[in-house]
C-alpha cells in the first residue's frame, strides 16, 4: 500500500478556521461550494463554523487523498493566495508569470481572479505537480 502524502496541514487548516465563518478552511481543503455559502451565510450562522472544529481531521485526510503531492506546496501557496492573492504572488509561486504580472497590476483582475483561484488553487497545484514542471 503506497502511503498517503501530506498535501494539506491540519494546522494551517485550524489557523483558517479561525476565519471560517468566511469559508476559507472549506476552499483549502477544496470545498468551494461549502466554502462560497459559509462565505454568504457567516459560517452557516457560525452553527457550521462550530461543528467543523471537528471535521478538520477528516476533511484534511479526504484533501491528502484527493490532491497530488509534488514540487508546489498547498500549504505555501494557500498562505499567499489568503493574504497576497491581490498582488499575484501565489501565481508567481506556482510559475504562473503572466498572469502573476496580470494581477498584480489589476489587483487580481479587480477580484475576481482571485475568487477564481479560491475556487481551483487545489486542482491548479494538482495538476502542476502531476506534470512534474512550473505553467
Amino acid at each position: 500500500m503506497t502511503p498517503v502524502a501530506d498535501t494539506h496541514s491540519k494546522l494551517f487548516g485550524y489557523i483558517l478556521w479561525l476565519f471560517g465563518f468566511t469559508g476559507s478552511h472549506r476552499f483549502y481543503y477544496g470545498r468551494p461550494v461549502s466554502g462560497t455559502i459559509y462565505f454568504f451565510t457567516f459560517g452557516l450562522f457560525l452553527i457550521g463554523w462550530i461543528i467543523d472544529l471537528f471535521l478538520i481531521p477528516s476533511m484534511d485526510r479526504q484533501a491528502d487523498l484527493r490532491f497530488e503531492s509534488g514540487r508546489i506546496d498547498y500549504n505555501l501557496a494557500w498562505l499567499l493566495l489568503v493574504f497576497l492573492g491581490f498582488f499575484g504572488i501565489h501565481r508567481f509561486y506556482m510559475g504562473k508569470w503572466l498572469t502573476g504580472i496580470l494581477y498584480l497590476l489589476t489587483g487580481g483582475l479587480i477580484g475576481l481572479g482571485v475568487l477564481y483561484d479560491f475556487w481551483t488553487l487545489n486542482s491548479q497545484i494538482s495538476e502542476l505537480n502531476r506534470l512534474g514542471r512550473p505553467a
